[in-house]
């Protein structure tokens, strides 16, 4: 990821965005603990239920799996083979690794095309519980593509600055 000490421009931005996104997570991920012990608390002790409380927990879900998947992406978490990239040698492995990179990135694509045509697909229905349009639940969907565009083509990058340097 560094050549003389100095990181690319396009990792420099992939990394910042991630931690953004962690940081966002983590707030996402609090509050989606608040609003289910709030529902239970409500349902099991006060015996009323917080009838908004399931929808904007499964909407919260939502979100905290897409960009979740672009921070695994960016850690490199998800699961993969490498058996077969050691038995190539430098030249095969970096080829492998932009191939890679380059397989997932078509499919983050799909994800931001078709993403943004079902987030304007649903973009006058409006949820029932929260009374939100639904095209902010899946907004998700193009910009967690765009992020792991972003990270494949840091990743791109950096491998090619690591096996040429």
């Amino acid at each position: 990821m560094k050549t003389n000490g100095r990181s690319h421009p396009i990792d420099r931005f992939s990394r910042r965005t991630n931690s953004v996104i962690e940081q966002s997570l983590l707030g996402l991920g609090i509050l989606m603990i608040g609003v289910v012990a709030a529902q239970v608390f409500f349902r099991y002790v006060l015996n009323h239920s917080l009838f908004w409380s399931e929808e904007l927990a499964r909407y919260i879900l939502v979100w905290l799996t897409f960009l979740g998947a672009s921070v695994a992406y960016r850690r490199g978490t998800h699961p993969r083979i490498d058996l077969f990239v050691s038995r190539f040698g430098s030249r095969g492995a970096r080829a492998i690794h932009v191939g890679a990179h380059l397989v997932a990135g078509a499919f983050f694509s799909m994800l931001v095309i078709y993403g943004a045509q079902f987030a304007y697909f649903v973009r006058l229905q409006i949820s029932p519980a929260l009374q939100i349009p639904k095209w902010i639940v899946m907004l998700v969907l193009p910009i967690s593509g765009m992020v792991m565009i972003l990270h494949a083509v840091a990743a791109i990058v950096s491998g090619f600055r690591e096996h040429t340097s």
